[in-house]
């Protein structure tokens, strides 16, 4: 798993002090011959669940590497509040875990070390990320051996280990059963009332429906409706978000 200390930050600008969001502006990426991100732009509240919906191939996923750093976009700029901390400020969840070869505590034990947390206070700290993540039962079981909601769980409390001020999550919940879904969502929440930002990259409405206050809504490399989560659900505004809302195809 790339961690959040490794992640290039290089097009990142500070915003003045009193901003209250991330800022991104105008950005461009291309791969395989193909503009995919095409002159993005949005804003992400620092608090709360920010959803990014779209459809299939919309840019997604890509926009949420480009928030990370883990892509550099050609042109454009993602600026975070003046004050964050960068690299760890920043935690990002791919929709695959990648464990470590240790069990469940070593590996909260790993991130607690490479965080710079005390040998005497890691044990503690990992104790209480378990019960966060309602992984008491397994912690020393091997973690590649858990259920694909358990390694969810797992990496999403390992990235918390860090203490960052955002966490990026990519569609977390792809493909687990109901049971593991409703899960993961409450550890979201949990998440999000602790004061950490999340941004969460989902196709499912409902998700989004239950667990975001906002909602960036992407179509063809670009945000083209962004705003409060129940109008956008309940008044949406531009073509693209009417067609995908009423289940539509999304050309």
């Amino acid at each position: 798993m790339r961690k959040a200390a490794q992640l290039e930050t290089s097009n990142v600008v500070e915003l003045p002090r009193q901003s209250e969001a991330i800022v991104v502006d105008n950005l461009v990426w291309s791969g395989g011959g193909k503009t995919r991100i095409d002159g993005l732009s949005m804003h992400v509240p620092a608090t709360g669940i920010t959803a990014l919906l779209g459809a299939n191939g919309a840019g997604k996923s890509l926009t949420m590497r480009l928030v990370a750093g883990l892509l550099q976009p050609q042109s454009g700029s993602v600026r975070f509040p003046k004050g964050t901390a960068l690299p760890h400020d920043l935690a990002f969840v791919f929709q695959k875990p990648v464990l470590l070869r240790r069990t469940v505590i070593g590996n909260l034990l790993h991130a607690l070390a490479l965080r710079g947390v005390a040998r005497r206070e890691r044990q503690l700290a990992a104790m209480r990320l378990l019960s966060i993540g309602r992984l008491d039962a397994v912690a020393n079981q091997p973690a590649r051996t858990l259920s694909g909601g358990e390694q969810q769980r797992l990496a999403m409390v390992r990235a918390m280990a860090g203490q960052p001020r955002y966490l990026l999550l990519d569609e977390p919940t792809a493909s687990l059963d109901p049971h593991s879904t409703a899960q993961i969502e409450e550890l979201i929440k949990t998440v999000s009332q602790s004061g950490v930002a999340v941004l969460l990259v989902t196709h499912d409405r409902g998700q989004a429906q239950r667990l975001a206050q906002e909602v960036r809504f992407v179509h063809r490399g670009r945000v083209v409706e962004s705003g409060p989560a129940h109008g956008f659900f309940t008044h949406p505004q531009s073509t693209p978000a009417q067609a995908y809302l009423a289940g539509e195809l999304v050309l």
